[in-house]
């Protein structure tokens, strides 16, 4: 989005608001995760599920300069971030090499920071990488959507230092990563796509994957947004050129994971997986019914629903609408973008309730429901006050959950939903439970699809109503 010209000193004090907005979002982001480093992931571990491995990985490429973890699993070195005994996760390969089965991007890059602080040093790299989030999140909304300051720096920095975005924040996973990586896609699919914003995406494109080859459904659809504004803007040579590239590091991904994890998945070095095979990571016989309740149960599940935690997701629904609507230019990259991470986390993962924080299947295309919410809430005075009132509670509950965590009250994975928060134990009883089904979790979920659809069309209708009054918006086709 272009903004209207303005003089030197109306500028000045736009900029002054912008970069304020910024700072206000990139500490709140920060203080929220930071919030997560000392709690426990576990009774007897301050990591788990797959912490540890990405923490032993970072640990041998710090100190061996490979990812052969089989020492660092002989030599217990996950002691001291995980008290009692650790799955090992990995089935002896030739050599007795031992490669956790788990791609090595968020291992490489967190290695420095484990040589010189430890596996403490990790979590707080990642705090760092929270903040750096949220601030891209406002600069792009202000700049690409025209969203006023005060409005991206809001929604923003309540989201940020919320469930999941802030839990994720500090829990070694490459969720956080993913999402900037995503946000940089964005913030440069939502300009006008010149060269260095095209090699922008597909490195984006290219990192997620070895982040977790989970995330090769949003790589593919921001790809897709690329080519697709190279092809329109009479690209053509530099979309078939993006495409060789994005084909070659395609093929090295697989020829690099057939070498080391002898697969072409990491999947293919876990022990979990050696009588079902890799691909069973996602079911050999999935019930793509059944596993349709996500689409909504992913935002209202009472334990693993991210509006459980933070109500002010359930206005993502309305404003993603009224985008779909009104099509303001870029809007195709954050609905492909949204439209490949939900569809993923619900049809393809196994599960969306496990060993781990809620909304960790979701995490990686928040930065674009976070950006579509802004924009819609900038022009909506009402839903913004409710927003704020909702986004509050939400970042309350974050922190209380926090305080509970760090003090052995119950721990972020095993009981987290036993917080005695009055809040969120009330707000709960309203949503349906899928871990133990009953027929008062479908009429809730009956009763909460209706409410998600009358939402969705709420904000379909009202897409060009009131809306931007005092920020105007280009309105083009993708």
């Amino acid at each position: 989005m272009t903004q209207p010209p303005v003089a030197p000193a109306g500028q000045q004090m736009a900029d002054r608001a912008l970069w304020l907005a910024v700072l206000v979002a990139a500490v709140a982001a920060v203080l929220a995760a930071a919030a997560g480093v000392p709690t426990h992931a576990t009774y007897g571990a301050r990591t788990t599920a797959d912490e540890p491995q990405y923490l032993l990985t970072a640990i041998s490429l710090a100190s061996d300069r490979d990812l052969d973890i089989s020492d660092e699993l002989d030599a217990q070195r996950w002691r001291a971030f995980h008290e009692v005994a650790l799955p090992q996760q990995t089935r002896a390969l030739a050599g007795g090499r031992r490669i956790s089965p788990h791609d090595p991007l968020l291992p490489m890059v967190t290695a420095p920071a484990v040589a010189l602080g430890g596996w403490i040093a990790a979590k707080w790299m990642l705090v760092a990488v929270a903040g750096v989030t949220a601030a891209l999140l406002v600069w792009t909304a202000v700049r690409r959507l025209a969203v006023r300051p005060r409005t991206a720096g809001l929604v923003v920095g309540v989201l940020a230092a919320s469930v999941p975005l802030a839990p994720y924040g500090s829990q070694v996973y490459p969720e956080l990563p993913a999402a900037l990586a995503v946000t940089v896609a964005l913030s440069a699919l939502l300009a006008p796509v010149r060269t260095a914003g095209a090699v922008t995406v597909v490195a984006s494109c290219v990192a997620l994957p070895w982040l977790g080859v989970k995330y090769a459904p949003v790589a593919m659809a921001l790809a897709g947004a690329v080519a697709l504004r190279l092809w329109r803007d009479q690209r053509r040579w530099t979309a078939f050129t993006l495409a060789g590239g994005l084909a070659v590091a395609g093929v090295a991904y697989l020829v690099v994971h057939q070498v080391v994890w002898t697969g072409w998945t990491v999947y293919a070095s876990a022990d979990h997986f050696v009588d079902s095979g890799e691909l069973g990571v996602v079911g050999f016989a999935p019930d793509y019914g059944a596993r349709s309740v996500r689409l909504a149960a992913l935002l209202t599940e009472r334990s693993f629903g991210i509006a459980a935690w933070q109500p002010a997701w359930l206005l993502a629904v309305p404003a993603v609408t009224a985008l779909l609507r009104a099509r303001p230019t870029g809007w195709g990259a954050l609905a492909a973008t949204l439209a490949a991470g939900w569809m993923t986390a619900t049809f393809v993962a196994l599960t969306m309730a496990g060993w781990w924080f809620p909304g960790r299947q979701v995490v990686v295309v928040l930065p674009a429901v976070v950006l579509a919410t802004a924009w819609w809430l900038d022009g909506h005075v009402r839903a913004r006050h409710v927003f704020t009132v909702a986004g509050l509670l939400g970042v309350a509950t974050w922190l209380w959950l926090t305080v509970e965590a760090a003090t052995g009250s119950l721990t972020l994975v095993v009981d987290f939903f036993d917080t005695t928060n009055p809040l969120y134990r009330g707000w709960r009883w309203l949503l349906p439970d899928f871990l133990t089904v009953t027929p008062g979790t479908w009429v809730r979920h009956v009763v909460w699809s209706v409410i998600l659809v009358a939402m969705a069309v709420a904000g379909w209708r009202r897409s060009d109503t009131n809306a931007h009054a005092d920020a105007p918006i280009t309105v083009t086709a993708p």
